[in-house]
């Protein structure tokens, strides 16, 4: 038999029978000592940080929305560009932000959303969708991302600097 209790002003047991397979196991106990007031404030600190969340990702949905799908596309090159770059920097040991991954992936990946609910509205079908990526991903000019190129600027103005 399994009963549950919770410190409460009154404080209540209640067993709960649970269909076990055959084993010598018999049941547990479990025992929570939570006033009322705590858990009221953890869940509705739990709901103002969800509501906060999803408040940002709104807000960048927004913004990616207000782009023309040709930035959408060189963003989303970009972006890969950098997220290639990450993956250099992490095999090699070099210092990074490991939560850089994940933002760069959530942030392609809401910008191929936006892009194929375009798609979706122009009625194109999934098959012709996966065509024209497969055309536009052989389109793309490989350049460096953004942040080889700062690096660039970088070394080039310390050795303008030693020559100096």
């Amino acid at each position: 038999m399994l009963s549950v209790s919770v410190a409460s002003p009154a404080s209540l047991v209640i067993p709960i029978r649970v269909a076990l397979p055959k084993s010598s196991f018999n049941g547990i106990q479990i025992k929570q000592a939570c006033t009322a007031t705590t858990a009221q404030a953890a869940s509705s600190f739990g709901r103002a940080v969800s509501v906060v969340m999803m408040a940002k990702r709104e807000e960048e949905m927004k913004e990616i929305r207000t782009k023309a799908t040709d930035e959408i596309n060189d963003e989303v090159v970009e972006l890969k560009g950098e997220l290639f770059m990450l993956r250099l920097q992490k095999s090699a040991r070099n210092e990074f932000k490991s939560s850089e991954f994940r933002r760069m992936r959530k942030r392609i990946a809401r910008m191929l959303t936006v892009k194929r609910e375009r798609e979706i509205v122009e009625g194109i079908n999934k098959r012709l969708s996966r065509k024209l990526d497969r055309k536009w991903k052989k389109s793309i000019v490989v350049r460096p991302p953004p942040s080889l190129k700062k690096l660039q600027e970088e070394e080039a103005a310390e050795e303008a600097e030693k020559s100096a």
